[in-house]
């Protein structure tokens, strides 16, 4: 008798594991919600709507961009001007380097001076700052190799 009571309970045991899987089956959990996060913010997020912009706020929002992107032009100006600094030999013709180098960059900025499109300017912005940067590499190893050349010298 206490064998069919311990199979009954294993019995009753496992359809109540079956009724409580079913129960879980029709909760909706997380992982089992939306594809994507986007999804699942629209799902549960008050919707805010964008405040509509007149031509006065999308004036000085143009303006407030153009004033960050000639700040930017002017900064990447300056440091051409202090990378030059240490060109200081001349080219075929006698000019100094410095001057060639500023007389050029001058001439670019001149050229883009009138630019509007903000794609076209961060462009030539970042194309200016590498330029700078590669050069002031290429010098300071140049420089590098320079200073060794002269202590093998030193030593022979």
């Amino acid at each position: 008798m206490a064998g069919k009571l311990q199979k009954w309970r294993n019995l009753s045991g496992r359809l109540d594991l079956m009724a409580r899987s079913d129960a879980l089956s029709t909760k909706r959990f997380l992982h089992e919600g939306p594809d994507t996060m986007e999804e699942l913010l629209d799902r549960h997020l008050a919707k805010k709507e964008k405040p509509k912009i007149d031509d006065d706020e999308a004036e000085f929002l143009n303006r407030r961009r153009l004033t960050s992107t000639r700040r930017e032009a002017l900064s990447l100006y300056r440091d051409i001007f202090r990378a030059t600094r240490f060109y200081m030999w001349t080219d075929s013709r006698g000019n100094l380097w410095r001057d060639v180098l500023r007389e050029n960059a001058r001439k670019e900025f001149e050229a883009a001076r009138f630019e509007t499109d903000p794609e076209v300017i961060t462009r030539l912005l970042i194309g200016g700052s590498d330029a700078v940067s590669s050069a002031l590499d290429k010098l300071a190893e140049k420089q590098r190799e320079m200073i060794e050349q002269k202590r093998r010298s030193d030593q022979l």
